[in-house]
């Protein structure tokens, strides 16, 4: 079974596209977003999808788009900001080199502005984005394997510190001075 090199979670605004591209081009290896897998799958925006079909349809996409790159996608792999609230999907994620991108309200709010078409961010965008990461915090810690905070770095410095973060710990040297 392939699996991916590395996984990214995070909030909307956390850098996942731009930083699991920059990984992919530096492992020389594929990238892949599971939001483009469901848009693909589905013929329409993400935002469509949820006014047509509503959050609970989007939300079976999302585990099925899931479940399919984490078993056939080998590169890096971004996921939907929601996609770990599904225990499933968590359970997927077990044992993966998955990375928290952690990113405040501010700079979310900078880099991709809350008026963009995010279904979940329509109403009183700032005050939602909290109460989205109050829940969905914990279950990004839960599924990682490490965090990487994002603010005040540019995307290069994240993509060094996420690399740096899944580094296997360097191995003592025998002391021969005994």
């Amino acid at each position: 079974m392939t699996t991916p090199v590395i996984v990214l979670v995070g909030p909307p605004g956390a850098g996942k596209s731009t930083i699991g591209a920059l990984l992919a081009e530096r492992l020389g290896t594929g990238y892949r977003d599971t939001d483009a897998d469901i848009e693909k799958a589905a013929g329409k925006p993400i935002p469509e999808i949820f006014v047509d079909e509503g959050e609970p349809h989007f939300r079976e996409l999302e585990r099925q788009a899931v479940r399919t790159a984490v078993a056939e996608h080998p590169g890096v792999l971004a996921l939907g900001g929601g996609a770990v609230m599904d225990p499933g999907t968590r359970a997927l994620l077990k044992g993966l080199p998955v990375v928290f991108l952690d990113v405040e309200l501010a700079d979310a709010v900078r880099r991709v502005g809350l008026d963009a078409p995010r279904p979940l961010l329509a109403v009183n965008p700032r005050k939602r984005w909290r109460e989205l990461m109050d829940a969905r915090r914990p279950l990004y810690t839960e599924v990682a394997r490490a965090v990487v905070a994002t603010g005040g770095r540019t995307p290069a410095e994240v993509a060094d510190a996420v690399l740096e973060a899944l580094r296997p710990p360097l191995a003592p040297t025998p002391d021969t001075t005994q």
